[in-house]
């Protein structure tokens, strides 16, 4: 059996190896037998493993996954510009010679992400979809403790609160904050955030991760949350969803439907309630 490392990017034997992870640390196992923790490479899961069910990814099995991972963000983001340039305001579509004296304000987002290199990629994201982003990396168990002093300082238009999370597998109740990983931290996180801003189309909330406990979340506040149908969801989803509420106009309420269209897993991953936009056009533009 090969040695493991932390770091080492692995699947599972025992699920047909559908997964990429990345080993975060070891954990003692029952009866001597070593498990490991891991999180999915594009994927916002959290599981655990013993050892011997694990089997390294080799570099061409990562290279020919990463080329499929830009490819299919790249037809996406294609997909998201077209949508967006064909519901330009009225006003703008009959006034061609005038366009050019319109500007746009997106809404302003805060993103707090549990894991640091999916933040790194989202920020990244959020750049080439033209929206202000400030990121945070705040573990989960730490995300009640600092959220309502994010908002404070950064005041966003739309929240984030997300990062890795999963249903325990020796669990049964599926009603249970504590069947899940980190589901109490994104609901207690959304509780205080809501208490900071009550009103739902004044703070956005958007907030879970793969098979998070999503009645709990929206019941706590979220406008949108994961996941209906307790199934992983992309790494990018939660920015693919704020990219639909931030550019969708304050006069009108955002479309359920297209915001999970929106997104890469669809959906049995998210869902959420009506809210209105955070888009707003403005005239004229100044020349300075």
């Amino acid at each position: 059996m090969p040695d493991f490392k932390k770091g080492d990017i692995v699947t599972r034997k025992s699920y047909n190896c559908d997964i990429y992870f990345q080993i975060v640390d070891f954990l003692p196992g029952r009866n001597g037998n070593d498990r490991v923790l891991l999180k999915g490479l594009d994927v916002r899961l959290c599981a655990d493993c013993p050892v011997t069910d694990l089997q390294k990814v080799t570099r061409s099995q990562l290279k020919e996954y990463r080329k499929k991972f830009i490819l299919r963000n790249n037809e996406l983001l294609s997909r998201i510009y077209k949508k967006r340039s064909s519901l330009r305001p009225h006003l703008l579509r009959t006034a061609e010679a005038d366009k050019a004296n319109f500007f746009e304000i997106p809404g302003k987002v805060l993103h707090v992400d549990g894991n640091e290199d999916y933040l790194r990629l989202c920020e990244t994201m959020y750049s080439q979809l033209g929206l202000e982003a400030k990121g945070v990396h705040v573990p989960e168990q730490e995300q009640p403790q600092k959220i309502v002093g994010l908002l404070r300082e950064h005041q966003p238009d739309v929240l984030v609160l997300t990062g890795h999370d999963g249903f325990i597998k020796e669990k049964k109740d599926f009603r249970s904050l504590n069947s899940y990983r980190n589901s109490k931290y994104f609901v207690e996180a959304v509780k205080l955030a809501r208490k900071f801003r009550p009103n739902k189309d004044d703070l956005i909330i958007v907030a879970g991760a793969c098979q998070s406990h999503y009645e709990a979340l929206l019941r706590a506040g979220a406008n949108f949350a994961s996941s209906p149908k307790r199934v992983f969801i992309h790494a990018f989803d939660p920015v693919f969803i704020v990219e639909k509420i931030c550019f969708t106009s304050a006069s009108q309420t955002v479309s359920i439907n297209d915001v999970i269209d929106n997104t890469l897993t669809g959906i049995n991953g998210l869902g959420g309630i009506e809210t209105r936009g955070k888009h707003r056009w403005g005239f004229p533009k100044s020349p300075y």
